[in-house]
Order: C-alpha cells, then structure tokens, then sequence
C-alpha cells in the first residue's frame, strides 16, 4: 500500500480541492441502475458468489482513477496506489452487521479465495469490526449492498469531522425489466476530489467489466 503526496500547487485541481473542501465543501450522490445479466449468468455457471465478484468489480473500477484514492493521512494530502474494500457482513441470527475487509488484488480468483477466508475464520463474530484484531487499513473505502430494498436514489453522509474523501458505493434488490436483471447503485463522493467527469468514466468501465466479467476467470 503505498502513499503519494500531492503538491496542490502544481495538481491540475488543486483550486477545485481548495474551494470544495475549505470554502464551500460539497458532496454529491448519483444512483443508476447497472445491467447484471451477463454477470448474473457467468458466476452461476462458475458456482461463484455474486457479493464477491460485486466488491472486486467495483474497487477495480474504481482504482482506474486517482481522484477516488485521495486521501488526508498524518495531516498530508495524498493517494493511495489502491483501494480495499471495507463491507458490511450480515448476522441473520440477531439481524446486525459487522465490518470486514479484503485487501484487493488485480486477480479476481486470489481476492475471491480471501473473501471465503475471511468469512470462514470471522465471519460468525460480532460486534463491529469482525476482525478485531486488525484495524482498517487506511485506504479502506465503505462499499455495501442493500438486497432487501430496490431503491431509486440512496446517499451516505459522514458527520465525523474528519477529512474523509473517499468515495461510498451502495447496491439494492435486483430488478427485471424486459428480460434484463438491473441493479440499482449508488455512490457517493466528495466534489473536492472527483467531478461529474470522474463518475461517468467509473461506471462506464464497470458496465463493460460487468458484462466482460468472463474474461477475470
């Protein structure tokens, strides 16, 4: 995991940065609704789990762009090389949740093969990290799914006053629409580090792995 400062004279926003963060800080959410069928059907017949697939799509994508890696770290702003996911694991016996993490890597089969690790050695314990002894890494980011509820827009807000300016991603119920399964998908970012821009370049590479996602295998 490594850490890149930025000289906020010479980056390209630097200004955007100021202005957004310091004199008028500004998030934005934006929800779509993302085309699954093509993956649906690949892992069912790989007899793979979607929520994994799901959170290595998405932190892929996602570590495309510096913009969504940006990050405060010891009172210095930077960028990480990648992001980690860090996902809300259910507890069907008392209906809470607890947080995990994978560390991510470009081989979709050596993440996924973490993801079943992790849920074999912690995934029964409660409370809410489910790997206490290990605390979130620094450039873990939030990203969850909502399979209970097919929402139209969804929005997180942190009211911890900490520098935070990551991006948080969100999925809902999957829906069928003329033969197509959608997923309904929401992120949220901070207009200090990414623009309009940036999200449309995010989700349009996710599409395509989605529907290319055969070629991960």
């Amino acid at each position: 995991m490594k850490f890149t400062p930025i000289d906020l004279q010479t980056w390209p926003r630097g200004q955007m940065f100021y202005y957004f963060s310091k004199m008028a800080p500004t998030g934005y959410s934006l929800t779509v609704n993302v085309d699954i069928t093509e993956l649906r059907q690949t892992l069912k017949e790989a007899g793979l789990k979607f929520f994994p697939a799901y959170l290595w799509l998405v932190t892929k994508n996602l570590n495309r762009q510096t913009e969504f890696k940006v990050a405060e770290k010891d009172g210095v702003l930077g960028f990480y090389d990648t992001l980690t996911p860090l996902y809300a694991n259910f507890h069907e016996d008392d209906h809470t949740f607890s947080l995990m993490w994978t560390e991510y890597t470009d081989c979709f089969s050596k993440f996924y093969q973490s993801y079943i690790d992790n849920q074999s050695t912690f995934g029964n314990i409660h409370g809410v990290l489910c790997q206490p002894k290990t605390p979130p890494p620094t450039n873990a980011y939030t990203v969850s799914c909502i399979p209970w509820v097919d929402f139209t827009h969804f929005a997180i807000h942190s009211y911890e006053n900490a520098p935070y300016y990551f991006p948080s991603v969100e999925a809902g119920k999957f829906i069928e629409q003329e033969g197509r399964i959608l997923m309904p998908f929401s992120i949220t970012c901070h207009h200090a580090t990414t623009d309009g821009y940036h999200v449309k370049c995010f989700i349009k590479t996710l599409q395509d792995d989605i529907r290319d996602f055969k070629l991960y295998l």
